[in-house]
């Protein structure tokens, strides 16, 4: 069920008692819509529940999905919480920053957190569009999952995200894409450039596209931009014909 509030993502999360502790934590602050990505013990999980001390609404409501692509895939506003940077070029926020900052987004809000032994994969960080950290002890960075959730939760349940309000219709063009529309994007891009002999020396390709996809993640791309931007690459991809 949406609710308009942030949706927490659980990505690969390993223990079915860290997810209900988890949903706990959300529902304690007033979320309630939990996406789960490739589970390790799979899901429904008979041990999520006994945790999740009361939150059911938030486990049986909650959707599972192949990947953290799927899952953020209708998201407007996607945030990577992790204690490292990865050396990715995106702004790093402090969880009340970010609770401010989706407090004025306007489309879908999704905030990831990564498996409990591992953290978030470079792959899943690059989905974001912007990093939520917080100056732990850099000698002890060992928060558990059901921590994490509940540090976030409580800046966003400073922020009033119960209200509803109808986008006028120049407001909707502004509305940034959702996720799925910035991987097509990126998809033809790629191919794009792949077709034209851009990504050479070959050794240094994987680099090059993580470059590429962070500066398509950066900004906040309308649904109008990409359409215009995939137009001025399928124009490029045809050939030159003089009429």
């Amino acid at each position: 069920m949406s609710t308009g509030k942030p949706i927490i993502v659980l990505v690969k999360p390993q223990l079915g008692q860290n997810i209900g502790k988890a949903a706990r934590a959300m529902l304690n602050f007033g979320l309630t819509e939990m996406r789960i990505v490739d589970p390790r013990d799979g899901w429904p999980n008979p041990s999520a529940g006994p945790t999740a001390a009361g939150a059911d609404q938030v486990l049986e409501e909650a959707q599972v999905f192949k990947t953290t692509a799927e899952a953020v895939a209708d998201c407007s506003h996607i945030y990577a919480t992790t204690v490292r940077k990865r050396g990715m070029t995106k702004d790093v926020l402090t969880p009340s920053q970010a609770a401010e900052d989706m407090a004025s987004a306007s489309g879908k809000c999704a905030i990831l957190f990564g498996p409990e032994r591992s953290g978030l994969e470079v792959v899943d960080v690059e989905l974001a569009r912007k990093i939520i950290t917080v100056p732990i002890n850099p000698e002890f960075g060992s928060l558990n999952l059901a921590q994490a959730v509940i540090l976030v939760a409580y800046e966003l349940s400073k922020m009033d995200h119960s209200g509803t309000v109808q986008p006028t219709i120049e407001k909707k063009k502004r509305e940034p894409a959702p996720q799925i529309e910035l991987d097509r994007f990126f998809e033809h891009l790629e191919r794009a450039l792949e077709g034209s002999g851009y990504f050479y020396p070959p050794d240094r390709a994987a680099a090059t596209k993580v470059t590429l996809r962070n500066m398509v993640t950066k900004p906040a791309w309308t649904n109008e931009e990409v359409q215009t931007w995939r137009g001025i690459i399928s124009a490029l991809e045809k050939p030159y014909m003089k009429k």
